[in-house]
């Protein structure tokens, strides 16, 4: 019976009952499409366009917490969703909050913020309103990138940011080159850290030398020939000094580094030639035949499944082809360079690459897919199998894989190590 109170529309609370709720649906595309009653589908993109519209609002308030969580749950809507023309008609206020995040916030929003920049213009494509954004972001991005004061994991998100965007919009050679040689400023201070310590040791700055050296890599694909000549004569004699770096991801990049490198010096002359090839082959070798006590058997798996690959590459100039299913489309994977390219998108995407890849003009263009595949929904209802089928089929996989399991783990049985 009192007074009634002023309510903020969207309070701390609001803003993290908000991103629980709604980022669950925003993470599986497959959520939208479940079997059930149908619904009004301009209805429900007018409800998802709201409360994005309140997300964005969010990114400008006084708590830090709020404004994360906020960035959050747009970063969850961009990767399952394609909002193409409603963000072409926010994109500068959203570009603003972006690099406000990203000057003001501390580490966690920065991080996300910067996540949420790839998000965007990977929406975008490449035209000239994400050269406008990365206009915007592209030096903010390098000022934190460069700066030794800021937080690791911002510097590392940042580098990620700042080679994905460059790779989406930029047509400027001296854009890329400018961006490429801030990043090897950053990645090449491991090959000094080997030469002071004959050895790279694991320190906390190696997961930015890692993002660094990952994203100078998605830029060399997409170089100039001559230049991609200077690059490989500039690091590919330092690269295999990382190959005894004590981080398992800074082995495993460095290794993927180096195979894709041979395959565009081969590209380049069919008849290129390395001189310490012996000397590197004995290391790659050695990485996948580890069999080192003192670490653990996941990581030696790991390694040792990358480096075979690795090696095939180098050796004997082989690639495993893997192959990628979206929907009705299937693509294959038959090149480190195409790796490379699909291996850091997938980071960025998550469990939506995949309706991405079945629907963003922009990734089909860079993976050669063509125009989108438009299916009428008498075709989709008949691709689609009931939840009973799936139930059943899902039932009939896990019974086979107890059973598999059940005679490795027979202690009776002399097993050896499984790979």
């Amino acid at each position: 019976g009192g007074q009634p109170r002023n309510v903020q529309p969207f309070s701390d609370e609001d803003a993290s009952i908000e991103t629980m709720s709604h980022c669950s649906g925003f993470s599986d595309p497959a959520s939208f499409t479940e079997d059930g009653p149908e619904v009004d589908e301009e209805a429900t993109q007018e409800d998802l366009e709201y409360k994005l519209k309140g997300f964005i609002d969010l990114t400008l308030d006084k708590s830090a917490k709020t404004r994360q969580a906020a960035l959050e749950s747009l970063k969850s809507a961009f990767a399952s969703k394609i909002l193409y023309e409603f963000i072409m008609e926010r994109r500068m206020t959203l570009t603003d909050s972006i690099e406000r995040c990203i000057k003001k916030g501390k580490s966690d929003e920065q991080c996300a913020a910067a996540g949420l920049a790839c998000l965007l213009c990977v929406q975008m494509g490449s035209g000239i309103e994400s050269e406008e954004i990365f206009k915007t972001l592209g030096p903010v991005l390098k000022k934190i990138v460069c700066d030794g004061t800021a937080s690791i994991q911002a510097r590392q998100a940042c580098a990620t940011c700042l080679g994905v965007c460059c790779f989406i919009v930029t047509d400027d050679i001296t854009e890329l080159y400018s961006t490429m040689e801030c990043l090897e400023n950053i990645f090449t201070k491991a090959y000094q850290r080997d030469r002071e310590t004959n050895g790279v040791s694991s320190t906390h700055n190696t997961v930015l030398h890692i993002s660094a050296l990952l994203a100078w890599t998605l830029l060399l694909t997409i170089c100039p020939m001559n230049e991609v000549k200077k690059k490989i004569e500039m690091h590919l004699h330092k690269l295999p000094s990382l190959l005894s770096c004590d981080d398992l991801n800074m082995r495993i990049a460095a290794g993927e580094t180096l195979a894709l490198l041979f395959e565009l010096a081969r590209e380049t002359d069919a008849d290129f030639f390395y001189e310490d090839m012996e000397l590197l082959t004995e290391k790659l070798r050695a990485l996948a035949t580890d069999g080192n006590k003192h670490r653990a058997k996941v990581d030696k798996r790991k390694q040792r499944s990358v480096f075979r690959d690795v090696l095939r590459a180098v050796e004997e100039r082989d690639f495993p082809t893997e192959m990628v299913k979206f929907g009705p489309e299937r693509m294959y994977i038959d090149c480190w360079v195409k790796k490379q390219t699909y291996d850091t998108f997938k980071e960025i995407l998550g469990s939506g690459m995949q309706y991405h890849l079945q629907s963003n003009d922009f990734l089909r263009n860079v993976f050669e897919l063509g125009p989108p595949v438009m299916l009428d929904a008498a075709t989709l209802k008949t691709m689609k199998i009931s939840r009973f089928e799936r139930h059943l089929y899902n039932s009939a996989a896990f019974k086979a894989r107890t059973k598999a399991r059940s005679k490795c783990r027979d202690k009776r049985a002399d097993v050896g190590e499984f790979f």
